[in-house]
């Protein structure tokens, strides 16, 4: 069959290459892609948001199946373009998608659904929340309602960090019509993980746990970023706890959904902080996470086409997912001074030496072709993700590949999966 995948992350090089394994593939379209892609599916130099070129491009393709990968076109209702156009959708409709468009919603809804969250209080009047701030002295987090790139959840320590963070917000407008109105929640303490699940709307298939890096610095210090890199499984994830998440968290997030008339046939992500009372949401995403989509399709040994498409026509509960049993790791390579300003097209050596290291595999995310040499063209450039026969050394590999790879202003965190192995 022929296949569309919408967007230009790491995430969408990861699905290319997964659904060109299988047997029922016949063409891949990424729109628009990335040099990544463009190495394993055709690229089309379509924007992830223009859905009249992307049902015109549907049409013209015969395409069976498309992937919406990233949270603002599903936002923007280009999944309920495509499906009006008669193509089968992995994603979630717009009025779905709203559960990560808006925290506000998505709080709402765990509150109504019983849901364990941190408590909140939600602000759009700057006074109102400065008030809120010094009535309640202490650490909280201050998120703006709207999407913001994985940066818009500001922890703060004290009064004065959650002051300046309100003021980043609401005045300065830092995240632009994103931060209209603000959460200020309870700051939970404990180990963050992220549980995805595959549902069609009836059934729900969790996948093992990831546990992402979203500071920017070894240590979880410095601001955050789209995520650094992630692991898989995340041990720190018990099989009870497991268990509570499916049915304390994920089965009336759906229930919740489907009551309300939001359709949903993708991925329910859920952000986790495991505190002394339980597994508690921090937030829900509607899409696979990059960097956490490239560890999982890492170990997934099932057809991806059999598991899309069955999402896509509410027929998840006639599959099984099975798994290599092998841990995978993701180090994401950034740009010198992401996650603020940073030079593009700068070239990258090194990538087809890592090619020939068996069980790694590099994703590109912020690159592109400039004549006969692949560039930067992005914050976060490259998702270097090995396989190994335990954390340790999955982690070890992911390194070596690394270390083999070089541009000018290159950062990554040397820590990934490490608080894992210590535990362990």
């Amino acid at each position: 069959m022929n296949i569309l995948v919408i967007g230009q992350g790491g995430r969408e090089h990861a699905l290319v290459w997964k659904l060109r394994q299988s047997p029922r593939t016949n063409d891949i379209f990424c729109a628009p892609g990335n040099a990544g892609t463009g190495l394993e599916a055709r690229n089309v130099n379509i924007a992830e948001t223009d859905s009249a070129e992307l049902v015109r491009l549907a049409r013209k393709n015969r395409i069976e199946l498309a992937i919406v990968g990233p949270e603002v076109p599903l936002c923007e209702g280009v999944a309920d373009a495509l499906r009006a156009a008669d193509v089968a959708v992995f994603g979630p409709t717009k009025e779905a998608a709203e559960l990560e468009g808006s925290k506000v919603f998505c709080k709402q809804l765990l509150q109504k659904a019983k849901v364990p969250t941190a408590s909140f209080h939600v602000f759009e009047d700057y006074d109102q929340a400065i008030s809120h701030i010094l009535a309640n002295q202490g650490p909280c987090v201050v998120k703006a309602d709207g999407l913001a790139a994985g940066k818009g959840a500001i922890v703060c320590k004290n009064e004065q960090e959650a002051m300046a963070a309100a003021t980043r917000i609401l005045i300065d407008q830092e995240f632009g019509r994103a931060g209209d109105r603000i959460i200020i929640e309870e700051r939970l303490a404990g180990p963050e993980v992220s549980v995805l699940a595959l549902t069609d709307g009836t059934t729900i298939v969790p996948l093992p746990a990831c546990q992402d890096h979203k500071a920017i610095f070894d240590n979880d210090e410095g601001p955050n970023t789209g995520g650094m890199g992630a692991y898989c499984p995340a041990p720190v994830l018990q099989e009870q706890q497991a268990q509570m998440v499916e049915s304390d968290i994920l089965v009336p997030v759906a229930h919740a959904m489907r009551q309300a008339k939001r359709r949903f046939q993708g991925v329910l992500y859920a952000g986790l902080m495991l505190t002394p009372g339980g597994p508690k949401v921090l937030e829900f995403n509607v899409r696979f996470g990059d960097p956490e989509c490239q560890p999982l399709l890492m170990r997934l040994k099932s057809d991806l086409v059999d598991v899309l498409m069955a999402t896509a026509m509410g027929k998840l509960a006639e599959i099984e997912l099975e798994w290599d049993p092998r841990p995978a790791v993701c180090v994401v390579m950034a740009s010198g001074g992401y996650p603020g300003s940073y030079k593009k097209g700068v070239p990258i050596r090194g990538l087809e030496e890592v090619a020939a290291m068996p069980d790694v595999k590099v994703f590109h995310a912020g690159t592109k072709v400039e004549g006969d040499r692949i560039v930067t063209s992005g914050g976060r450039v490259l998702g270097v993700t090995a396989l190994g026969n335990d954390l340790a050394s999955a982690q070890a590999r992911a390194y070596e590949a690394v270390q083999m790879i070089q541009f000018d202003g290159a950062q990554y965190r040397r820590d990934i999966a490490s608080k894992a192995i210590g535990s362990v």
